[in-house]
C-alpha cells in the first residue's frame, strides 16, 4: 500500500473514531452532542476535542441552529481529559504532542466561554477536570442527584486548568481555593449553591426537560432559561463556614495551619479529610494552583487560558518537577496510590520554582486564541 493511501486510510479511521466518540442528533433548531466513550467515562481524546471544536464553530455560523445540548453516555458526563495518553507521550520523550492536546482543549474552552448561542450541559453523572472545561464555561449547566464534580488535578501532579483559574476564582468567598487545592467531590446541590451549576433537575425529569428544550426556536437564551427554570429545584444545603476562615490564607502552609487549628478545636470528619487531601497532594501542584487561582481573580478567561497553557507546558516538560508523570503512574497506571513527589515537602517548593511555571516556555509560542465577538457566556462570570 502506498504512503498516500495509507495516510488517507489513517485519516479516514481518525474521522470515523471522532464521529463515533461524539454522537450528533438534530431536533429542529437544536443540536444534541453526546460524548460516547462510556467505558472510559467519556474521557476527552484528541479526536473528541477536535470534533467538538469543529461542531461548535460550525453551529455558531449556522443561523438555523438555536441551541446546543451537550451530554454524556453512561454514568459520566466527562471524567476529564485522557491524561494517561498524555503521560504516555511524555514518557516517550514527546511532551510537545501533549502541548498540542492542551492547545486544542483550551481553544475549545475559549470558544465555549465566548459562544454566541446558548449551550446546555446536562451533568447527570461524573464531571471532572476537562469535563468541567467543556461545561462550566457554557451558559447553562444542569446538575442532578447523580452529579459528582471534582477538580482532582493536584493529586495527579497537575493543577486545575481548562480555564479553572477563571471559574474557580469567581466562586463565592474562597470556595474556589478549597475545590481547586483539595480535589474535593461536590454533589449537584453543592454545585448549584456555589454557582458551578445554574440549575438542579432530578434525573427522572431530564427526558421531559429535553423534549421541551427541543422546541426552542430562538437563539435568545431567555427561551431556554424559562424552560430550565420551570424544572429546577433548590435542594437544601448545610453551610461550610470553615472554608472561608481557612482557605483565605496567603500560602498553602497557612491554609493547612488554619485547618489544623480548627481540627484541634473540634473533631470534624470534613476538616480531617480536607487536611489529608492537602497532605497527599503534590506540593509543587498545590503551590502553583493557589497562585493560579489568585491570579485568575484579576484576569479575563482568555488571559487565564494563555497563562494556564504556559503552566501546563512547563508541567509536561518536567524540568522543574516531574510530578505529573509520577502522579499518573501512581494513580492511573500502577494504581499503588503512593506517589513519590519531588520536591516532597511544601517548604522545599521555593517561590523561585513556582515563578518558573508562569514564564514563557523557551522555544514555544504562547497560546494564540482567535478573535471573538462575545463576552464570556457563562453565568458564573456574573457572580
Amino acid at each position: 500500500m502506498s504512503g498516500r493511501i495509507q495516510k488517507e486510510e489513517k485519516n479516514k479511521t481518525t474521522v470515523m473514531a471522532s464521529h463515533s466518540q461524539v454522537l450528533v442528533e438534530e431536533k429542529a433548531g437544536v443540536r444534541i452532542l453526546t460524548l460516547n466513550k462510556p467505558k472510559q467515562l467519556n474521557a476527552l481524546s484528541f479526536q473528541m476535542i477536535s470534533r467538538l471544536l469543529e461542531l461548535f464553530l460550525e453551529y455558531e455560523k449556522d443561523p438555523s441552529v438555536k441551541l446546543v445540548i451537550l451530554k454524556g453516555q453512561g454514568r459520566a458526563f466527562c471524567a476529564g481529559g485522557d491524561v494517561s495518553a498524555v503521560a504516555r507521550d511524555i514518557g516517550r520523550g514527546n511532551w510537545r504532542l501533549s502541548a498540542n492536546f492542551f492547545s486544542d482543549e483550551y481553544m475549545l474552552n475559549y470558544v465555549m466561554a465566548t459562544y454566541s448561542k446558548a449551550q446546555v450541559s446536562i451533568l447527570n453523572g461524573i464531571v471532572m477536570g476537562g469535563g468541567a472545561g467543556v461545561s462550566v464555561h457554557g451558559r447553562f449547566r444542569i446538575a442532578t442527584e447523580n452529579t459528582v464534580f471534582a477538580m482532582p488535578e493536584t493529586a495527579l501532579g497537575l493543577f486545575p486548568d481548562v480555564g479553572a483559574s477563571y471559574f474557580l476564582s469567581r466562586l463565592p468567598g474562597f470556595f474556589g481555593e478549597y475545590v481547586g487545592l483539595t480535589g474535593a467531590r461536590l454533589d449537584g446541590a453543592e454545585m448549584l449553591a456555589f454557582g458551578l451549576a445554574t440549575h438542579f433537575v432530578p434525573s427522572t425529569r431530564l427526558t421531559a426537560l429535553e423534549a421541551d428544550l427541543y422546541r426552542v426556536n430562538s437563539s435568545d437564551p431567555t427561551f431556554a432559561s424559562t424552560i430550565l427554570d420551570a424544572y429546577t429545584q433548590h435542594p437544601h444545603l448545610k453551610p461550610h463556614n470553615v472554608v472561608d476562615r481557612c482557605f483565605s490564607g496567603r500560602t498553602v502552609e497557612e491554609i493547612i495551619s488554619a485547618l489544623e487549628r480548627e481540627a484541634a478545636n473540634e473533631e470534624d470528619d470534613w476538616i480531617s479529610a480536607t487536611i489529608q487531601a492537602l497532605k497527599k497532594a503534590s506540593p509543587a501542584s498545590l503551590k502553583i494552583s493557589l497562585r493560579s487561582i489568585r491570579e485568575g481573580r484579576l484576569q479575563g478567561v482568555g488571559q487565564c487560558l494563555i497563562r494556564e497553557y504556559r503552566m501546563v507546558c512547563h508541567v509536561m516538560k518536567g524540568e522543574i518537577s516531574k510530578d505529573f508523570v509520577e502522579g499518573c503512574r501512581a494513580i492511573l497506571i500502577d494504581k499503588d496510590k503512593n506517589p513519590k513527589w519531588e520536591p516532597w515537602r511544601l517548604e522545599d517548593m521555593k517561590d523561585s520554582m513556582v515563578e518558573q511555571y508562569f514564564k514563557r516556555v523557551e522555544g514555544l509560542e504562547d497560546l494564540k486564541l482567535p478573535p471573538r465577538n462575545n463576552l464570556p457566556a457563562a453565568a458564573i462570570a456574573k457572580l
